[in-house]
């Protein structure tokens, strides 16, 4: 199946058209910036640009940054707040013409992942974690998904989530150099090793590309690597979710 795939990040919005079936993109990704307002209109219109770009006509996956449930934004995340309680599918299938189904990004780079990627094969509890603008986390157990397992959102000391200290986009804020970030995200890491005690961890996201950069300062007991889908895992995983509709209707 060819399925559009849409990842939407807090810096970026990503499309590219996937052959469900193997994993493999089948065009180059296509790039927007996320508008500065992350607002429901601007961003659905980013939507729209995205479909009009492939000329696309079809079910749409579509990976999304917060708290998805039934297509409802559950959480507006690092979102504008105003995306709390919308219909996401509704809004985006409204600006497009086209079916949607939007899950959370973590979730949807986890389906790449455990399906086309590292992940494949891998039993007991399995973490994914997306390193970018946030903190996002898919969990998987014996290759069934956990929904919306939104480990960025932990309070730590006086920050309201730790994915504000520890994400990849504090790197960039505060200039830190890879060890001194590396510490910070060791230490996320190890917090939710003592949470949810997972059997594996995988890294996903921009900053997974660069795992060879920092892998010498992450010191936990869980097995841990990088996702290997470079930063592709949200699209490919989008489409997924896409073809769910396809083989449904």
């Amino acid at each position: 199946m060819e399925i559009l795939g849409i990842d939407v990040g807090g810096s970026g919005m990503k499309a590219a058209l996937v052959n469900t079936e193997t994993g493999e993109m089948l065009t180059k990704r296509h790039r927007i910036p996320t508008p500065k307002s992350r607002t429901p209109k601007a961003m659905a219109d980013v939507i729209a640009q995205l479909v009009k770009h492939f000329d696309y006509s079809g079910p749409v996956g579509c990976g999304f940054p917060t708290v998805i449930k039934k297509g409802i934004c559950k959480s507006a995340g690092n979102l504008d707040p105003s995306w709390l309680g919308v219909d996401v599918d509704k809004l985006f299938e409204e600006a497009t013409g086209q079916q949607f189904s939007v899950i959370n990004d973590a979730d949807a780079a986890g389906y790449a992942v455990m399906n086309h990627g590292v992940g494949k094969g891998l039993e007991g509890l399995v973490l994914i974690v997306t390193i970018g603008t946030g903190l996002g986390s898919g969990a998987f157990f014996n290759g069934e998904l956990l929904p919306n397992f939104e480990l960025g959102q932990i309070p730590y000391k006086g920050f309201k989530k730790i994915e504000t200290w520890a994400a990849g986009s504090a790197m960039e804020r505060e200039g830190l150099t890879y060890k001194k970030w590396a510490k910070r995200f060791n230490k996320f890491l190890n917090i939710v090793d003592l949470i949810v005690s997972p059997d594996h961890i995988i890294l996903g996201g921009g900053a997974s590309k660069d795992w060879a950069e920092y892998k010498e300062y992450i010191i936990i007991d869980t097995p841990i690597r990088p996702a290997q889908l470079k930063n592709h895992a949200g699209i490919i995983g989008a489409a997924m979710a896409g073809s769910i509709i396809k083989v449904i209707n």
